[in-house]
């Protein structure tokens, strides 16, 4: 077992396999490019609702299957829809935001990017999931907004947030998209040889990596 804080060795991409099986969710950032004029602040609770102003929709052309440290690409085409308004399933604002609003009850912390007054990305860190770990719990950024430094803004917001309230490595379960992924392993996460079972449970299809702080 490789303990979280250990280190561990650099993912193995392994060769395609044809995979007919599309998955959800979408993915947080694509490659970072220029960053327009965007405020970023504190969420408050009742904040959380403004998720509904994000567009989560991506077409997504890679997906990878984790085997412990190593990642099997499967190529070809699926899309991730935009969050239902008004719906009450899995997928729906509704869901998601009684999600973020769990997270920031327990002790997480959001935070909210803004361009022209509209939230176009959110990012929630849970400090001490287990002693010591932190987690990346929630981060997107607008699907109009990819590439420009958002997601990577956020995410070294919420990194340093962790590492004040005293943790040493943060813990992500990544959606498995190839942008996702990509930009997770460029902010300096790996795959997980065992993932933490608590988030293992909740999303046993996603890509968990952790990184030292």
């Amino acid at each position: 077992m490789t303990k979280v804080g250990e280190a561990e060795p650099d993912p193995i991409f392994m060769p395609a396999q044809p995979n007919p099986t599309a998955r959800h969710e979408t993915p947080v950032c694509q490659r970072e490019a220029v960053e327009p004029a965007v405020e970023f602040r504190r969420l408050g609770r009742t904040e959380l609702s403004r998720l509904v102003e994000i567009d989560r929709r991506e077409r997504i052309d890679v997906l990878y299957d984790q085997h412990g440290t190593q990642l099997v690409a499967q190529h070809g085409h699926w899309s991730a829809s935009a969050w239902d308004p008004e719906g009450h399933g899995e997928h729906s604002v509704e869901a998601k935001v009684h999600t973020l609003q769990h997270d920031v009850d327990t002790g997480g912390i959001a935070l909210g990017a803004f361009a022209s007054g509209r939230l176009v990305g959110i990012g929630v860190v849970v400090p001490h999931l287990r002693p010591g770990i932190a987690q990346l719990a929630f981060l997107h950024v607008s699907a109009p907004l990819r590439a420009t430094g958002i997601g990577t803004r956020l995410s070294e917001q919420l990194e340093e947030i962790a590492r004040t309230a005293g943790d040493s490595d943060m813990v992500v379960s990544a959606t498995p998209s190839g942008n996702t992924v990509r930009f997770y392993l460029r902010r300096g996460f790996r795959p997980m040889a065992e993932p933490l079972a608590e988030l293992f449970e909740l999303e046993p299809e996603d890509v968990h990596m952790r990184k030292v702080l």
